[in-house]
């Protein structure tokens, strides 16, 4: 996630679990599952119903013939990054873009297959046509909207987890030389390298530290360990892991650049953009994305309303 495109985020991106971690309350597996606590990778809320509605007629008729014919769609995801994507005990993928993917799919008349990849692969997955799409939460940025559109259905901000306590008395505002674990490829992962060492190097401070990790699940294991300071990730990211963490970990100050999630499209694919968009309004009008957001612990995030962002980002 280090380039521009590769950032997670319509400015970001990024938990689950990784390798066990000793003396913890906060257990990870290495499998990249979110078993944190006991969790077995179902919803926070897991008794909330949610809507089963079918096909939208109008929508299907926009649907590419190469898609309807096929039936199913393959849909990239990186599955470290609970409660929107990761594992659950049994290796199945879950989470609430899982949900909100395959309630699309069924608006469409099609089925929903998550494939797992590594976050920085995902666009180029794409554009090599091995992925139709991918929901994962990425935010958009102007230069990821140079390789691939973006239909938006969420909002999210970053926001920075320590240990609790903050025994290292660190200020979210002021991140200078301090150690911080972070996913590749992510908006966190480009901020610590273009905008917060910049400034630290202006102010004649220390830079801080970035420690990349493939997996954001190892990123938290690093923190849990206290191999690392801090971590930055996507709010509802770094909330799911505080409330999993039995007390182990916090978060400080508040959640900031805010922007929307977009599920990522082939570059000029207006139709299954305009298709995809049409779900979105249609779940969020009959009540099932509110559902599926209440599920998942995440309705500080809805929308409500989707656009198709093409060239539109403004960072």
């Amino acid at each position: 996630m280090a380039s521009p495109i590769g950032t997670r985020s319509i400015a970001k991106r990024v938990i689950a679990t990784g390798a066990v971690v000793a003396a913890s309350s906060l257990l990870l597996t290495a499998c990249g599952s979110s078993k944190i606590s006991g969790n077995t990778g179902a919803a926070p809320n897991a008794s909330q119903s949610v809507n089963a509605e079918g096909a939208d007629a109008a929508l299907v008729a926009l649907v590419p013939a190469a898609l309807k014919t096929a039936g199913t769609v393959n849909i990239a995801t990186d599955a470290s990054y609970a409660p929107m994507e990761f594992k659950d005990a049994s290796g199945s993928i879950v989470g609430m873009d899982v949900e909100l993917g395959t309630a699309i799919m069924k608006k469409l008349g099609l089925k929903a297959n998550f494939a797992n990849a590594n976050f920085d692969s995902i666009l180029g997955g794409i554009a090599a046509k091995k992925y139709d799409l991918s929901l994962s939460s990425f935010t958009a940025t102007q230069a990821r909207e140079k390789a691939v559109d973006m239909v938006t259905y969420f909002n999210a901000g970053e926001a920075v987890a320590v240990l609790t306590g903050n025994p290292d008395n660190i200020d979210q505002k002021n991140l200078c030389g301090v150690k911080i674990a972070v996913q590749s490829g992510t908006t966190e992962a480009d901020e610590i390298k273009n905008t917060i060492n910049p400034a630290c190097k202006k102010a004649g401070k220390a830079a801080a530290t970035a420690s990349e990790f493939t997996l954001q699940t190892d990123a938290t294991s690093a923190l849990v360990a206290k191999r690392d300071q801090a971590m930055m990730a996507d709010s509802p990211v770094v909330d799911y892991a505080v409330k999993q963490s039995g007390g182990t970990l916090q978060k400080i100050g508040q959640d900031y650049n805010t922007a929307p999630y977009g599920i990522v499209l082939p570059k000029a694919d207006g139709q299954l953009a305009q298709a995809v968009q049409g779900a979105i309004k249609d779940l969020i009008k009959d009540g099932t994305y509110g559902q599926i957001l209440t599920k998942w612990g995440v309705s500080s995030g809805a929308l409500t309303d989707s656009q198709v962002v093409v060239n539109g980002a403004t960072s």
